[in-house]
Formats: structure tokens, C-alpha cells, sequence
């Protein structure tokens, strides 16, 4: 099923670093297994109603158990760089306390299964699933949970850091705190409204404090992945210029301002717990080395009132937010019903140059990719082509971009979708957990053959 480019890519940067991503909730499988404890994500695919097909990840793709073949399938891919994430409850099944050697011995076995590959280990030390013990102590609206945090990633560290020279911290703050304490759409299930803040401060408080364990342990190369995308007003007027630029404010500012200025918007620190001054200091004051963002759709929004949506891609937005999402029209849209706006990339990575000036460090696109269905995904070629020309014309305007991960290697569990959407490169048989590559991967291996030069790998 060889697809080869229509047409060939522009050339990236020799040193540019391609890869993939995942995450263990959405790949691993083995709950319970060889020590893991309970996380948030089990406790609330286990409540009836809130997983759109009744499943949970008791067994998703079984990667706990076949990742030397999917490490050959990464290998084979011909990427430099593999973006996975460690349960925090299979390396501390309470979240803090005894270390689960068995769980931490998994960690270990991949690391050295993908250097013997040749390909970088990109470890993310929190991608969600928060330990269920310290989710039933008030999870990430606690500050001790920062703290306890930054204890995980000192004993990850510890395990993993002779052969890691690349970290994330955290992936997707935003989601956690808006979907997650926010709006109940995701685990732990709180609907908060804006009452789910403190949960942004304290995960951005966990990354400070993580990151000082990391540099404690000699650790280079710490990031984190923030969700980000151009936010557009529905119209000129006032009302929704406003209403848009609020919105701007919680899924882009409140997430990198205090990361990369020191500060939070006007208005929401006063609405935050604890000495935020002092939390502010620690969060940006060991700069990151990089940025990295996840992109996959602009936003249309506009004020509120009786005719506008209630609901975006079935997540419903309460009449309380001063704000309202409006579909994108013109545009193919994916399986999950997102609008494909490539040019939206470049637009987004030349306004955080433009905003952030010379405070925004080099940037990696650490999540890009989109959901179809079958085995000759055309769809997903053409996604993936268009991507990476706007990530090229970022660029050639100066933008310093180091690297680019598709999500994802796989089909997975897709949180609150269950296995209704497939992002995957590989299609996985949710019966027999057969592997399949699909068009798409044949596609970026031939891509990235024609990108390297002879005797490159990619890594830089």
C-alpha cells in the first residue's frame, strides 16, 4: 500500500526532528497489572454515560505488552523521535509514596528498546491520567498534588535520565482544567465552570516544581505541550470581538503568559489561590528550552445570546460563559466533525513569535493529526501534506521550529469518544489488536526518505 507524495515536500532543516505520538492511558492497556494503580480516566470511564461507546482502557491496544513491535513499527516508520507518556499510576500507584518497580521496569525496557532502535525517547510525565488517590484528595484543584508531582518526575528522572535528553512536563493543561474540572466532559467529571482555575495554576505550579527536579537531576531539553490554536472573532462587531478574546485568553494566554512572561492575563490572578506572586517566579524562572504546541483547529467564536450554538464537537457550552463556538464553514472537515485549516498553523506559529518576542523559546508541534476512517486514508495524506507546507511557511518567516510529531503512531482510546475516532498512522483491529500500517504511514516514510540526506536519522 506504497503511496508515494504527489508531490515532494519543500525541505525542512537537516537537524529537523520528526516524530510520533501517544499516550499511555490511550495505548497501554494492562489496568491493574504488575502493580498500576487506579488513575482518574478509570474511575470515570467506569460511570456510565460519559464514554460515548460504554468502553474504557482496561485494554486499549495492548501496547504493555507489544511495544518491541511497535517500537519495530516507529522504527520502520523512519522517524527520529517517539513522544509516549508515563502513567504516573504505574510508577506510583497512590501518587506518592512506594515506587512500583515493575511499573518503573516497563519505562525502562521501552527507553532502551527504542535507543537500541535508534530512535529518541520523548517522555511526558503527565498526560491526564492523574493517580485516583490523590483525585479523591481534590486532584489538581489541591496545590499538594504539585508537590507531589514533582516527586513523580524526580523518581522518573532518576530511572530514565541517562538515556532521555528531552522532557515534557505536561501535556494539555488547558483540557485538563476547562474539560475536566471546567465542563465534566472529561475526567475527574467537575463542572466548575470558573471555579476549575485554581487547576490550571497548580498544574503550571507542578511543571515549576517539576522542572527544578528535572534540572536537579541534570536534566536538558524540558518542555512542555501546551494546546493552542488562532482564535477569530464572528464578526467585526464589539460583542464578538470580545466574546473572542476571551476565549483567547483561556485556551492560549492563561497557559503561556505565566510560562513565558512571568505573569498571569489582567484579572485571573486575583481570581487563584495561594502566594501566586511567589508561584509565578518559580513557574518561569528556569526558562524553557523549548515550546511545544499542539495544534489542530482555529476557533470561531461570538458572543452569547438566545440563537448561538450550545454545544461545540458535542461538548455543550453552559449559557453562564460569555461566549459562544460557531462552526468554520468552507473547509473539509474530519471524522470528528474539526475543519481542516492548515494555513490556521501558520498563522498561529507567527503570532506567538509576534506576541512573545524573543521570551518564546525554540518550538516543536508536538501533536498535529486528525481522524479517519479505513485503511487508504487519502483524507489523512492530504491533512498531513497540507500541515507540513503551512509548517514550512512558518518557517520561511522566521518562526524557530525544531521539530514535528503527527498524532498519532496509532488508533487508541479517544478519552470521551472511546474507540469511536481513529487518529492512527497504524490501523489497530480492537478484536485481535492486529497491527496495521495504513496509506497514511507509507506516505510519511517515503516523505521523511526524501527529506533526509544520506546517512541522516533525523535526530539531531
Amino acid at each position: 500500500m506504497t503511496t508515494p507524495p504527489p508531490r515532494p515536500l519543500p525541505r525542512f532543516p537537516a537537524d529537523f526532528l520528526w516524530g510520533v505520538s501517544t499516550s499511555a492511558h490511550q495505548i497501554e492497556g494492562a489496568v491493574g497489572e504488575d502493580g498500576r494503580g487506579m488513575s482518574s480516566w478509570d474511575a470515570f470511564a467506569a460511570e456510565p454515560g460519559r464514554i460515548r461507546d460504554g468502553s474504557d482502557a482496561s485494554v486499549a491496544t495492548g501496547h504493555y505488552h507489544r511495544y518491541a513491535q511497535d517500537v519495530a513499527l516507529i522504527k520502520d516508520l523512519g522517524v527520529g523521535a517517539y513522544r509516549f507518556s508515563v502513567a504516573w499510576s504505574r510508577v506510583l500507584p497512590e501518587g506518592a509514596g512506594a515506587v512500583n518497580g515493575a511499573g518503573l521496569g516497563f519505562y525502562d525496557r521501552l527507553v532502551d528498546e527504542l535507543c537500541a532502535a535508534g530512535v529518541r525517547p520523548v517522555p511526558t510525565l503527565f498526560h491526564w491520567d492523574t493517580p485516583l488517590a490523590l483525585e479523591k484528595a481534590g486532584g489538581w484543584l489541591e496545590r499538594d498534588t504539585a508537590h507531589r508531582f514533582a516527586e513523580y518526575a524526580d523518581v522518573v528522572a532518576a530511572r530514565l535520565g541517562d538515556r532521555v535528553d528531552r522532557w515534557i512536563t505536561l501535556n494539555e493543561p488547558a483540557e485538563v482544567t476547562l474539560l475536566g474540572y471546567g465542563l465534566g466532559q472529561h475526567a475527574p467529571g467537575r463542572r466548575l465552570l470558573f471555579g476549575a482555575l485554581p487547576a490550571a495554576h497548580h498544574q503550571l505550579l507542578g511543571h515549576g516544581l517539576a522542572v527544578q527536579a528535572l534540572r536537579a537531576r541534570g536534566a536538558d531539553g524540558i518542555g512542555i505541550a501546551n494546546s493552542h490554536g488562532p482564535v477569530r472573532p464572528a464578526s467585526d462587531s464589539d460583542e464578538d470581538r470580545g466574546a473572542a478574546d476571551f476565549y483567547d485568553l483561556l485556551l492560549n494566554r492563561l497557559f503561556a503568559d505565566p510560562l513565558l512572561l512571568g505573569r498571569y492575563p489582567d484579572g485571573i490572578a486575583e481570581m487563584l489561590p495561594g502566594p501566586v506572586a511567589d508561584d509565578l517566579a518559580l513557574i518561569a524562572s528556569r526558562p524553557l528550552d523549548w515550546y511545544g504546541i499542539n495544534y489542530y483547529q482555529p476557533t470561531l467564536v461570538g458572543a452569547p445570546g438566545p440563537d448561538a450554538p450550545t454545544d461545540f464537537a458535542g461538548i455543550a457550552i453552559p449559557p453562564e460563559m460569555p461566549f459562544s463556538v460557531r462552526e468554520i464553514e468552507g473547509h473539509p472537515r474530519t471524522a470528528f466533525g474539526w475543519p481542516v485549516v492548515p494555513d490556521a498553523l501558520t498563522e498561529l506559529l507567527t503570532s506567538f513569535r509576534e506576541r512573545y518576542g524573543d521570551r518564546l523559546p525554540p518550538v516543536v508541534v508536538t501533536e498535529n493529526g486528525c481522524s479517519y476512517d479505513g485503511l487508504d486514508d487519502q483524507e489523512r495524506i492530504a491533512f498531513l501534506d497540507g500541515h507540513l507546507r503551512a509548517l514550512h511557511r512558518a518557517l520561511a518567516a522566521g518562526v524557530d521550529v525544531r521539530g514535528y510529531f503527527v498524532w498519532s503512531l496509532m488508533d487508541n482510546f479517544e478519552w470521551a469518544e472511546g474507540y469511536t475516532q481513529r487518529f492512527g498512522l497504524v490501523h489497530i483491529d480492537y478484536e485481535t489488536l492486529a497491527r496495521t500500517p495504513k496509506a497514511s504511514f507509507h506516505w510519511l516514510r517515503e516523505a521523511l526518505r526524501e527529506q533526509r540526506p544520506p546517512g541522516s536519522s533525523g535526530r539531531p
